[in-house]
């Protein structure tokens, strides 16, 4: 068959490929609806597995796939399967999931959602910054258990948001979105990143430094780097060790990035404190010590989009699906050849 060429006028035909519950989530009936303004949208249910012979039949027809979480991979025999597949939009972040090789010598276009998904990632962030910098969970806790307010003209100078020092640990989407929430507050930024030079930094708003001065001379030190084999561990045992008394580790990125043995015994230890919204493995073992720690607070994996945010990851793949039928390309591409450095 031959592939329809996206221009003025045209509407390709597309179907969905995730799991029922993610498509449940991200595509309510009001974004479906949308959809199928831009383009011709196979009918339910998803696709969910790409070799029964219903999925087949979908599959043979169309020119764009909108994935998302629980997208079965798209590999040499299902894309033997989609003779005029063209792109795939996803609704998601990473699309190292399901977008394989064969995807890419067929030469077939992809959007991602990342930098929709970034921005809930990045609040979360911030909102962690300042709420560690205050001690807000600690002296909430106290408070809780004295019921009493405490001589707050005795609060240690260490206690506060001015001129706090906080160090990203990598440029990425998520770590831009930081630096740049974090300009309109008196915080020091300093940034790791060994494809930003110190132009690029300063003008994103940071100092550019490197790694083990990141760790310490920081207060606060959030991970964004991406699971990659070259950075599994990259947050050691010597940059803990490294960091300053009381100083506070955030990582919303991936639980393998940081060595977490090293990491638990300086919380148990009460040197450090910890926000982890990841953690190797994803889900901590019951009798894990960080569990019952106060200096670690541990939450599900929450920081990305969830709840109403999911409606951003939708608008996103909408627009994208509307300029690729307009043969405008993707506002949101992914290319081969930045896949070493994405998550």
């Amino acid at each position: 068959m031959t592939p329809r060429d996206p221009g003025p006028g045209f509407r390709p035909r597309a179907a969905v490929a995730m799991s029922r519950d993610a498509a449940g989530a991200v595509l309510d009936p009001e974004t479906l609806r949308a959809f199928r303004t831009v383009c011709d949208l196979a009918p339910p249910p998803v696709l969910d597995e790409l070799t029964t012979p219903r999925a087949r039949s979908v599959l043979a027809d169309v020119d764009l796939l909108i994935t998302g979480w629980g997208c079965p991979p798209l590999d040499a025999e299902v894309l033997r399967a989609a003779p005029r597949l063209r792109a795939v939009v996803h609704t998601a972040g990473s699309v190292r999931g399901h977008v394989t090789d064969a995807c890419w010598e067929r030469g077939i276009e992809v959007s991602s959602a990342a930098a929709a998904n970034a921005v809930p990632v990045a609040e979360y962030t911030l909102g962690m910054i300042l709420l560690t910098g205050k001690r807000v969970l600690e002296r909430a806790r106290d408070y809780r258990a004295s019921r009493s307010r405490d001589d707050w003209l005795r609060t240690p100078r260490t206690v506060g948001n001015h001129r706090r020092t906080v160090g990203i640990l990598s440029a990425s989407l998520i770590g831009r979105r930081v630096i740049e929430l974090l300009r309109p507050h008196d915080l020091d930024v300093l940034l790791y990143d060994p494809y930003v030079d110190d132009a690029e930094a300063a003008a994103l708003g940071a100092e550019r430094v490197g790694l083990p001065e990141l760790f310490a001379r920081c207060d606060t030190v959030s991970v964004h780097t991406p699971l990659l084999p070259r950075t599994r561990g990259l947050v050691s045992r010597d940059l803990i060790r490294a960091m300053p008394d009381d100083a506070v580790l955030i990582n919303t990125a991936r639980g393998a990035v940081v060595d977490q043995e090293a990491l638990t015994e300086a919380v148990l230890a009460g040197r450090i404190r910890a926000v982890l919204d990841v953690t190797d493995p994803e889900v901590l073992p019951p009798d894990h010590p960080l569990w019952e720690c106060d200096n670690a607070l541990i939450t599900p994996h929450l920081a990305g989009s969830q709840g109403n945010e999911w409606r951003r990851l939708a608008d996103l793949a909408l627009a994208e699906t509307a300029r690729w039928a307009s043969g405008s390309g993707f506002l949101h591409p992914v290319r081969r050849e930045r896949l070493a450095f994405l998550a």
